[in-house]
């Protein structure tokens, strides 16, 4: 597999394994007194978790300008993915009087502030306008509307990508409507919830750049860029050399990771990516040694902001997921709402820049509630008030 070269790409401003403190972007002193809050708190930090975004760095003017430093998401670009708010499109019209339905659910995102969404699939209640299944020519009009009558703008969807490869005909029949009914919605992007390939092994991810380099170049022809999702697992390290496993497959690494790979052997015209930010946390947490080709054990402490920075123009959307500290679910953290965790979102969005090009969509998986029906949209309303309170600090 021959490696694409990028013309985007930009020098990474600090190398992953200088350690915790560069990796993050923490300046000492605001570094030795997170350690010392959270020793204070009787809390164990993960070993290579963010730093809190901390109280004091976030105004409450609501993005518009007038608290100190710039804004770092513009007004324009906050979004939010539905999958956020699911029991709210979910729910019966019939039986509550909260938000359901596509329709009220982007009429509350609007009212909340939000200007941006992504969808997680096309299918509502069967009672809300439309009907259950909105996967469809006739559904994608409907969706368009509301979301001009509300003055939103859809992303990207986490949506079709074709099991098969090489594609059967039933599959990029599939994909192609899919890409139609992206276009009708008005989506400059569409894209997975999932990895390109579950496998730690780079011949099968070679496998997969093949695939979402021909998916990639399908999409690109009908003016939509084709993107993939990450979990933590993906930006664990790639098995690629030293002795073979019995089935000759490798079982050791270089230390390359395998998304970092997949950049590298995908074609940066038509293959992109969106970083959940929290997951790249967790993996930062979980794969911070690797057992390098001669059998050393070596230390590669991941830098998520480093990552997006080298690759700046690959990266158009983010999944901006926050979390609290956690040392007994062995990923490091929990999730919770967007700014009331420890991610540090200040740092991050400053080092990355481009803030006119990236869409970060706030996504937290634990809104909807069993108990608490108004929960999730409540919930995003705290999510964009902390999104739009971010400040570039002023040194």
């Amino acid at each position: 597999m021959t490696p694409y070269s990028d013309p985007s790409r930009t020098e990474a401003a600090d190398a992953p394994d200088e350690g915790l403190r560069r990796t993050l972007g923490v300046d000492r002193r605001r570094f030795l007194s997170t350690c010392t809050a959270v020793a204070a708190g009787a809390v164990a930090a993960p070993v290579f978790g963010a730093a809190p975004a901390l109280a004091h760095d976030r105004g409450r003017d609501h993005g518009h300008g007038h608290g100190r430093g710039q804004v770092l998401v513009p007004p324009h670009k906050r979004g939010i993915i539905l999958y956020t708010v699911r029991d709210a499109t979910a729910r019966d019209p019939l039986a509550t009087d909260l938000p359901s339905g596509f329709r009220e659910v982007f009429k509350q995102l609007a009212r909340h502030g939000y200007r941006q969404v992504e969808f997680a699939g096309y299918r509502q209640h069967a009672n809300a306008p439309g009907g259950a299944d909105l996967e469809t020519v006739e559904g994608a009009r409907l969706l368009r509307r509301w979301l001009d009558d509300h003055g939103l703008r859809a992303q990207g969807n986490h949506g079709f990508i074709p099991p098969s490869w090489p594609l059967t005909t039933a599959d990029l029949d599939t994909f192609k409507k899919h890409l139609e009914i992206a276009n009708i919605i008005g989506m400059d992007h569409m894209g997975t919830g999932g990895d390109p390939t579950g496998s730690s092994y780079r011949a099968d991810w070679d496998v997969a750049a093949d695939k979402w380099n021909a998916l990639g170049a399908i999409a690109r022809r009908e003016g939509i860029k084709l993107y993939t999702h990450n979990h933590d697992s993906a930006y664990g390290f790639l098995l690629d050399g030293g002795p073979r496993d019995d089935q000759g497959r490798p079982t050791r690494s270089s230390g390359i990771r395998k998304l970092e790979y997949f950049l590298k052997v995908t074609d940066p015209r038509a293959v992109w990516l969106e970083m959940d930010i929290f997951w790249a946390h967790v993996a930062q947490y979980k794969f911070h040694t690797y057992t390098a080709h001669d059998g050393s054990t070596r230390k590669s402490v991941f830098d998520p902001a480093g990552l997006v920075a080298r690759n700046n123009k690959r990266y158009p959307l983010f999944h901006a997921k926050d979390g609290v500290v956690s040392t007994t679910n062995g990923m490091g953290y929990d999730m919770v709402p967007f700014g009331t965790g420890v991610i540090d979102y200040t740092t991050f969005f400053s080092r990355v820049g481009e803030r006119n090009y990236h869409n970060p969509m706030v996504e937290d998986d634990n809104s909807p509630s069993a108990t608490d029906p108004a929960q999730s949209l409540r919930e995003a309303k705290i999510s964009y008030d902390n999104m739009a309170a971010l400040r570039k600090r002023r040194r």
